[in-house]
């Protein structure tokens, strides 16, 4: 009975601490979705989630490192969706224009001020940890899909895969930072696709 005791506390005790943790991350998003993480102090996360101060620093050791859990869950959902579309037929052009429309949809669930938060950490030298671009799951889902085109011919031959889907990424966030209307958006995002695929194409 001793032996099972000590197996089954701390399976227990590891799923309330999970279960902690969640509640000061759901606490922590919402306070940033009304305020931008900036505009929310710890109080405010702690009073809402239920727990202590020292509780919020033992799962979180800052605000940022909050905000860099949420974008690695999100970026991880978003290249699960993008996966699930690649494994279909599609063109390079459609498999953009779905980076598009994915991105588009966090922005749309988190509210343009939290969203560019996101970005903002997601390029900051300063992030709380550094990371290879390997450990970004849509980069290298897009990087082998650039080497896909060029393999199959699509592309020109000398294309730099990694470089260009960067460069594509890049595009999209700064189109979804600026300030221009949905419409002005919505234009520059298709050019930005067009140019792309042109800019890849064999001449």
């Amino acid at each position: 009975m001793t032996i099972m005791t000590a197996q089954v506390r701390p399976s227990t005790r590891e799923a309330q601490r999970l279960q902690t943790r969640e509640r000061i991350l759901g606490a922590a998003i919402a306070e940033f979705k009304r305020s931008g993480m900036a505009g929310v102090e710890v109080n405010a996360i702690v009073a809402a989630a239920g727990v202590a101060h020292g509780t919020f620093y033992f799962h979180f050791p800052t605000k940022e490192h909050v905000l860099l859990e949420l974008e690695r869950r999100e970026e991880a959902r978003v290249a699960t969706q993008f996966e699930r579309f690649l494994a279909g037929p599609h063109h390079l052009s459609d498999a953009l224009a779905e980076v598009v429309a994915l991105v588009r949809g966090l922005e749309e669930r988190f509210g343009r001020p939290l969203f560019k938060e996101l970005v903002a950490l997601h390029f900051s030298p300063s992030r709380p940890e550094s990371e290879n671009w390997t450990d970004h799951p849509v980069i290298v889902l897009l990087v082998r899909e650039i080497e896909r085109a060029r393999d199959q011919g699509a592309v020109h031959p000398e294309v730099d895969p990694f470089s260009n889907a960067v460069f594509f990424l890049l595009g999209v966030y700064g189109v979804l930072s600026a300030g221009e209307g949905p419409d002005s958006r919505d234009i520059l995002l298709e050019k930005l696709v067009a140019s792309t695929v042109r800019g890849l194409e064999i001449r």
